[in-house]
């Protein structure tokens, strides 16, 4: 790579910038001394750009994007496109005629542009955009192969290779391919061989002992469901029968005839099947062999019947009983089926049954879906191209929008943009705040947000559409503060003009203007006579509440002791009214005095030196807060708030006075507009007053010009 390259900087925000303004710049990106950069990463989401595009760049898949991955996105794109300056001029419409087809890797891109044209139907056109070479499902929807290793019914004409085809995906599962259908890959089909073959061979251990294994020969599983459901009550049976044998005053309590009966007489038996059901399975007595179809529990009548059928009638013909020694032989009889059973392979097959298993393994069905899968698998490389268009296009829209906020801030400073980490606008207090960052970590914000020196309102802000949540910060750069406290409403538009309802949870507190700055220490003063104001006349009023229930309390107590017919009425007390004006009346005395000093000692000066005295005062006042502030906003830094967010700012993004003006709009009448000054709810005035106002105003000033020049003279020693 040249390393001669000259490249041009520019002074924004304070910092000197590179400017990226040709291809030849976009070319030898690499060359640029990373020091330089404005940036060294950013995450991936949270950004008004396209994520997609991002998550492209983002080759390792952390999140993040940085420099040596923007580098070799940069330095792919331009070694795939005739003119790298075709990059600056962030078109939505990519011309497939910009493809440098003089390269391989350029002449495959093309081929793949127009396989992709083609396949959405709109082979005659010469431009494809984001929106179409990222709809891979319309793209690959009508391809018979489409490079991704997996096949569906419409890789076929066969019946039988479909009717395979369904009977692996109804086993094993399925994949979606890029044509947004489902189908079956190799590892599928393998998986579905295998479970074939391993229950092939349970099987077969099953046709060398069918007499032991299927008793019942075809019908020994449905048997064995029979003899399991009834086995538990059979058993229980002839248990109780030995303990009658062992016992037999314990009969009528084994037949459970004593509580359970007496507990039952009353009720509607039909509603007692389930409690009936916990009845012995025959009447209890003595050695007594198991009726198999009279005297049988009600409950177990069907099973019964179904357990003659398929076992006991087929094993022990014309009998009417079974004893304890038949029912062991019926036990037996299945020992084999059960271990067999417990062998089981292959099992996720066994819907199709054995004979279908078997015709599968014999036929050679399976090779040709091998065979199917592999010459979509040698697609890949020509699929894979096709999605590289979509990244191209995306590059070739998105990529300096990036290197714009990345390398350099240029949107961030440039009037008539926006940046990508610029959120929308947000409406409070007649103006408008445009610099809005949406918050990821809000702890880690409020750390890093006091770095800022900027006036901060965090906002938690409810979509009025879709009732999504999110929190913003946003920079109040122009204005006052009077009004804006925790808990106050405004409205908040995002980038894409939709409107969310925005409520303050947290205030940074910064300077945001000198003015603001030259009237804090009067509105500080104001608040601070307001406050002893308050405190004195509360304080007053107290002390007279006081004393006014002391007093109330001893007249009641004296007039409690006499016998009165009616208690006399309180008396109006204009002590509590008096106390508390006069509290008031001495604080603005005190006030007032200090007032007196200050224009006494005014007045002792010579006319001239009045003026100079009036401004030394204001500066005294006013000067120090405002040379505060004028060095803090000259420090005011974006990048902590984009650090909090994941960035890593390489160079300071300073918001300097005249461009933190721009990033907060006060209300302004539109031009032309026409005023009706008179407002029905301004108090009447009294010209009179006014009047005898400017006229005392005016002797004053007449008086003070007469004294100062000797045409009035004061007793004492004024002069």
């Amino acid at each position: 790579m040249n390393t001669n390259h000259i490249w041009n900087f520019s002074t924004v925000g304070g910092i000197k910038r590179v400017n990226i303004e040709s291809g030849q710049d976009l070319i030898h990106l690499g060359s640029l001394d990373q020091k330089l950069w404005t940036a060294l990463s950013c995450p991936v989401h949270d950004l008004e750009i396209d994520p997609k595009t991002l998550e492209l760049i983002d080759t390792d898949k952390d999140g993040k994007i940085r420099v040596p991955e923007i580098v070799a996105a940069v330095n792919w794109v331009t070694s795939v496109i005739k003119n790298p300056d075709d990059l600056l001029k962030q078109e939505a419409n990519f011309p497939i005629s910009a493809i440098n087809d003089q390269t391989e890797a350029g002449r495959k891109l093309l081929s793949s542009a127009k396989v992709i044209l083609k396949n959405i139907n709109k082979e005659d056109s010469e431009v494809l955009t984001v929106e179409e070479t990222s709809d891979i499902t319309k793209i690959f929807a009508s391809s018979k192969f489409n490079g991704d290793g997996i096949i569906t019914e419409d890789t076929t004409t066969d019946p039988k290779l479909i009717q395979l085809l369904n009977e692996v995906i109804s086993c094993i599962g399925s994949s979606t391919d890029r044509g947004g259908k489902q189908g079956v890959s190799l590892e599928h089909l393998t998986s579905f061989l295998e479970q074939c073959k391993l229950y092939a061979s349970w099987h077969e251990k099953a046709d060398a002992y069918t007499t032991s294994i299927f008793p019942f020969g075809d019908q020994t599983e449905e048997a064995y469901q029979y003899y399991t459901a009834i086995k538990s009550k059979i058993d229980d049976y002839f248990l109780r029968c030995k303990l009658s044998a062992f016992d037999p005053r314990s009969t009528d309590v084994l037949n459970l005839l004593v509580a359970r009966v007496e507990a039952i007489s009353t009720k509607n038996l039909s509603t007692c099947i389930e409690e009936i059901a916990g009845y012995p399975l025959a009447k209890i007595e003595a050695k007594k062999d198991l009726p198999l179809d009279t005297g049988i529990n009600p409950a177990w009548e069907a099973t019964m019947n179904s357990f003659n059928k398929f076992i006991a009638n087929k094993l022990f013909p014309n009998q009417k009983t079974l004893s304890e020694a038949d029912w062991n032989v019926i036990s037996d009889i299945f020992t084999a089926y059960v271990q067999w059973k417990s062998e089981a392979v292959g099992t996720l097959v066994a819907p199709l049954g054995i004979g279908r298993v078997r015709e599968i393994l014999a036929s050679k069905h399976p090779e040709e879906l091998k065979s199917l899968i592999s010459e979509d698998i040698a697609l890949e490389h020509e699929a894979n191209n096709i999605i590289l268009v979509d990244q191209l296009v995306r590059y070739y829209r998105d990529l300096y929008t990036l290197l714009k906020n990345f390398v350099t801030f240029y949107d961030f400073y440039s009037p008539d943009a926006k940046a990508i980490f610029q959120a929308g606008t947000l409406y409070i207090d007649q103006r408008s705040c445009d610099l809005c960052i949406r918050v990821i970590d809000l702890p880690k914000h409020y750390t890093m947000s006091t770095y800022s020196g900027m006036f901060l309102l965090y906002c938690e802000c409810v979509s009025r559409i879709s009732s999504e949540k999110m929190t913003i910060v946003a920079a109040l750069t122009n204005g006052d503060i009077d009004n804006l406290v925790v808990g106050r409403n405004a409205l908040f538009y995002d980038r894409y003009g939709r409107d969310w309802d925005a409520t303050i949870i947290k205030i940074i507190d910064n300077p945001i203007s000198i003015a603001q700055a030259f009237w804090s220490p009067y509105k500080k003063v104001y608040r601070f006579i307001e406050t002893q104001i308050n405190k004195i006349a509360a304080e007053q009023e107290a002390n007279i509440d006081t004393k006014s229930t002391k007093s109330i309390e001893d007249t009641s107590t004296e007039i409690a002791s006499t016998a009165a017919p009616k208690p006399p009425a309180q008396p109006f007390d204009v002590g509590k009214f008096v106390g508390i004006f006069a509290a008031i009346g001495l604080a603005l005395g005190a006030i007032g005095s200090a007032a007196v000093s200050i224009v006494a000692g005014f007045m002792g000066l010579v006319w001239w030196k009045m003026p100079l005295a009036f401004i030394g005062l204001i500066l005294v006042i006013s000067g120090p807060p405002m040379v505060m502030a004028y060095l803090k906003l000259r420090k005011r830094n974006l990048a902590p708030l984009l650090d909090a967010n994941g960035w890593a700012i390489n160079a300071r993004a300073n918001v300097n006075i005249p461009f933190g003006n721009t990033l907060t709009s006060l209300a302004n009448l539109p031009k032309g507009a026409k005023v009706n000054l008179n407002d029905p709810f301004t108090k009447k005035k009294r010209p009179y007053l006014s009047m005898v106002l400017i006229l005392s105003i005016l002797a004053g000033i007449l008086f003070f010009i007469l004294w100062k020049f000797g045409y009035i003279h004061l007793p004492g020693n004024m002069k």
